[in-house]
């Protein structure tokens, strides 16, 4: 049973339909990244329906808005 509230990294992943362990991430991290004014959304390596989530999640400001938020820092080394 999943409960709203907190979701991790590893839950967007997972949520995503990526490989969710922590080196899978690493590896992810590693191979992407954002430039300096692009949109997570926007970013070539999504497919449609990731890209779809995402953009869902910052404008309805839900649940998934903190990782989501993470993953948009991680993707700006």
């Amino acid at each position: 049973m999943e409960t709203t509230g907190h979701h991790t990294l590893n839950d967007l992943f997972a949520q995503l339909g990526l490989a969710s362990d922590d080196a899978a991430i690493d590896e992810f991290l590693i191979a992407h990244y954002l430039h300096r004014h692009e949109k997570l959304a926007a970013a070539p390596f999504w497919t449609q329906g990731q890209r779809e989530f995402l953009e869902e999640a910052i404008r309805d400001d839900s649940d998934w808005c903190v990782a989501v938020d993470e993953l948009d820092s991680l993707l700006r080394h």
